[in-house]
């Protein structure tokens, strides 16, 4: 995460904002490019795919035009999908901040890219089969599984009526695309499938090992921070006590007097292991909503704490 973050201090403002809505835009530009494509009995998404063989022979413009092939065959379950996946997109986007967000989709497209190469170094021209397989759907799963993995108590109405956790989801889907890979290990294709599945799901499986627990902050409200405590650290004193207990409110300010008189105020306290900034000035700090009060909490134990009713 310290890489992360001096990337973002240095190019955190190139970070796309919005990128959610340009990945549906893409989509429904596909579903376009599909509705003409059945009118016209003319194959365009031929000249899409994430074809090597054809790349490595001039076609690079197959390196992203692949983006606009949809994830599934219009309907209006895929609609409803879609809404969904804009809104979870959008609630990543806003929790985790553009730049990550952005790295984190971004990396799933280049690790997809690497993955039809390394295709086409084992099979040849015969990766011509597989190319129409790499296609958009990973892209809404992995923000799927990145949602799951940062608010994984989260509820969803299955089919509408049912109330599922997300995580709960989260693992059907995950031992699908196993039982996937099976069944084409059945039939002699598994090694690429694994591949196909592994490259394109990269940015889930590495970047949460590294950030599950690390909760964002947006750029403005981490300045507006930085400079609170350089003006807060101007008041000298060093060290602070830590709090007693449990379930106390964040909105209580906490005064600890150290030598020479001169005070130093905690402003963010969390109410399950008492850790403020004082003792670590890089912990971040977050409400927590489903509280019944003013309750904060360390990015620790922002997930992992009862909620108190």
């Amino acid at each position: 995460m310290n890489f992360l973050s001096k990337m973002e201090r240095r190019f955190g403002k190139y970070a796309i904002p919005h990128l959610t809505m340009y990945i549906i835009l893409t989509y429904a530009a596909g579903y376009v490019l599909y509705m003409m494509s059945a009118a016209s009995n003319y194959s365009i998404f031929s000249y899409l795919t994430l074809d090597p063989a054809y790349i490595v022979r001039g076609q690079i413009w197959r390196l992203v035009s692949w983006w606009l092939i949809p994830p599934s065959s219009l309907s209006i379950f895929t609609l409803i999908m879609l809404f969904l996946y804009y809104q979870l997109g959008t609630l990543l986007e806003r929790t985790w901040g553009d730049f990550l967000y952005n790295v984190y989709i971004f990396f799933g497209l280049i690790m997809t890219v690497i993955g039809a190469f390394i295709l086409y170094a084992i099979y040849g021209d015969s990766v011509h089969m597989f190319a129409a397989q790499f296609s958009t759907y990973y892209i809404s799963l992995s923000i799927f599984l990145g949602f799951a993995m940062t608010f994984p108590n989260e509820q969803l109405l299955f089919m509408f009526i049912i109330p599922i956790k997300i995580k709960y989801l989260a693992i059907v889907e995950v031992l699908y695309l196993a039982y996937e890979v099976w069944q084409y290990w059945q039939l002699g294709l598994g090694v690429p499938r694994l591949i196909m599945v592994v490259c394109s799901l990269a940015s889930t499986l590495l970047f949460f090992i590294l950030t599950r627990n690390h909760v964002r902050l947006s750029r403005s409200q981490r300045r507006v921070r930085r400079e609170f405590r350089r003006q807060m650290n101007g008041y000298g004193g060093q060290g602070s006590q830590s709090a007693q207990g449990t379930g106390q409110s964040s909105s209580k300010i906490d005064r600890t007097t150290f030598g020479g008189g001169s005070n130093r105020i905690a402003v963010h306290r969390c109410a399950v292991c008492g850790k403020t900034e004082l003792d670590d000035p890089d912990m971040e700090f977050r409400f927590c909503s489903k509280c019944n009060g003013n309750y904060e909490y360390c990015r620790d134990h922002l997930y992992t704490h009862k909620h108190v009713e």
